[in-house]
């Protein structure tokens, strides 16, 4: 077993960190680890807070074939799990997803609802705008959308069918919290 040990540079220019570049252009990034202590943060970012890009691109719905699938056919699913962990499991995956499904057959355009989750997103893990504006991307392709987020998640350490929840379960599994005492410290 070799173990990969992770260096992180200092950019003299910006006074930020920046990752190294660990992966190989061929070769599939890396799939984030998750913490056993906190939930999954934004990655630090070597420009100061400016956006970075996305883990996968809009289009590349066939690396995930299942989710690709689910999310044609039953594209409330998949909102509703991105919609979960992106309110930190405010909302349950059911009720954002019966919502999606709601307005969808009211309007017969979720996007109006989908595309706030989207921008909500990109601000909690700074990701750019991109290909174009949120509503844009929901308005177009709804389901391409829905999926590259979905990954995002699933790249980011969270295991999406489990919930946010369910995610932080698994990640506290290993903490022990220091007994309680009462009456506190006394001298």
């Amino acid at each position: 077993n070799t173990q990969l040990s992770i260096s992180v540079f200092r950019d003299k220019k910006s006074e930020s960190w920046t990752p190294p570049n660990l992966h190989h252009p061929q070769r599939h990034p890396p799939q984030a680890l998750p913490c056993h202590h906190h939930p999954p943060q934004p990655l630090p970012r070597a420009n100061g807070g400016v956006p970075g890009p996305w883990s996968t691109g809009l289009c590349d719905c066939f690396s995930d074939v299942p989710n690709c699938c689910i999310t044609y056919w039953c594209p409330c699913i998949t909102f509703g799990q991105v919609a979960e962990i992106v309110d930190k499991g405010s909302t349950s995956c059911g009720t954002s997803g019966a919502l999606y499904a709601l307005v969808a057959f009211i309007s017969g355009c979720p996007c109006i609802y989908s595309c706030f989750y989207r921008s909500k997103m990109r601000k909690q893990y700074m990701l750019t705008e991109s290909p174009c504006i949120d509503c844009l991307v929901h308005l177009c392709c709804e389901c391409c959308a829905l999926c590259q987020e979905y990954r995002e998640l699933k790249h980011r350490g969270f295991d999406m069918t489990l919930g946010w929840h369910g995610n932080m379960e698994k990640q506290n599994q290993g903490v022990t919290m220091a007994p309680y005492v009462q009456g506190g410290m006394r001298r």
